[in-house]
């Protein structure tokens, strides 16, 4: 039987932090056995809001360098940059030709960002999430590894597949959200109600992927609690309860021996704790990250072939879209 697929991306607009590797990134190696996996650096996603020329590049090789770290398999999954596959681009126009002003509009994200950017309220923060509709719909995709902030965006995918597929004929696979599971979503170190981000003003609200030891735990140690003083696993006590998952997401052991372990115990001996388990559970990803940032043509080696891989199974979908629409192929 053939393995169902599945496609993600990530972009390279800041840093990562923990919240993106325990969301998202550390699970991508662990599908690549299971399914056909599909991983983009989506970084035509970051132009809709102001970049620095060479910080752009220079992220997109270390988000690469990153996926490779955390054990992704260059010959077992397709790894790519967006920018590299014209198709996206191609698609997302098509799309946008039967994608509604009023449902875009609505979009929580655009609603947000809007707000943060008014400066620079462009057409393409209005319309991304066509391209990203594009991106899923290009490989036939079947499974879309999504937290809560991303459903919409696969609404908007999963409807305009439905669109196209009435308006002309059956097109593209309609793709599924693969929940993550209860770490998915980590929160802020210093306001549990908000979820961990590069963009916080506080800097020790979020680690980041790429800190050093004593910065990492630094901030553990910063990181607020309650007043309750009980260590308990409880939707009462917020705060402690995203400690207990990042605690879980690094060891893999179990919220009940966690909670075992540390109920007599000060919170203040638990981060303690904590902040070497991230320190320690980091250090082999940032080691062999940095080797690979030092092999800038084996990084370009990796780029181009996902790229030929991509290209080429995205051209297999842009070509039935094509036809369908009455655009004549290039001869």
């Amino acid at each position: 039987m053939c393995k169902k697929t599945v496609f993600s991306g990530v972009q390279p607009s800041g840093e990562l932090t923990i919240g993106n590797y325990i969301g998202a990134i550390r699970n991508f190696s662990t599908l690549q056995d299971e399914y056909d996996c599909i991983y983009s650096i989506v970084n035509m996603h970051s132009i809709t809001v102001p970049q620095v020329a060479k910080d752009l590049r220079r992220r997109t090789y270390e988000i690469l360098a990153l996926y490779l770290a955390t054990g992704i398999d260059p010959e077992k999954s397709t790894i790519f940059v967006q920018s590299h596959v014209p198709a996206h681009a191609e698609l997302s126009w098509v799309l946008s030709s039967i994608s509604y002003m009023g449902q875009l509009g609505r979009m929580t994200q655009y609603k947000e960002k809007s707000k943060k950017s008014e400066e620079n309220l462009n057409a393409a923060l209005f319309t991304y999430p066509v391209l990203m509709a594009a991106d899923i719909l290009l490989y036939q995709t079947d499974y879309v590894p999504v937290g809560e902030d991303q459903r919409q965006h696969l609404e908007l995918a999963r409807d305009l597949a439905e669109r196209f597929n009435n308006k002309y004929s059956p097109t593209f696979k309609i793709p599924e959200g693969l929940i993550q599971k209860e770490t998915g979503k980590i929160y802020s170190l210093k306001n549990p109600e908000v979820k961990m981000s590069k963009s916080d003003t506080d800097q020790n609200a979020y680690i980041l992927m790429l800190d050093d030891r004593d910065t990492i735990i630094r901030k553990v140690k910063k990181a607020v609690t309650d007043s309750l003083g009980e260590f308990r696993y409880s939707d009462e006590q917020k705060a402690l309860q995203n400690l207990i998952n990042i605690y879980r997401a690094f060891t893999g052991e179990s919220i009940e021996d966690i909670v075992k372990r540390y109920e007599n115990l000060n919170y203040a001996t638990f981060k303690e704790d904590l902040g070497l388990v991230v320190a320690d559970g980091l250090k082999p990803i940032q080691d062999k990250f940095n080797d690979l940032m030092s092999d800038k043509k084996y990084l370009e080696e990796v780029m181009k072939n996902g790229a030929d891989k991509a290209d080429y199974l995205a051209n297999k979908t842009l070509r039935k879209v094509y036809k369908k629409v009455g655009l004549i192929q290039r001869p």
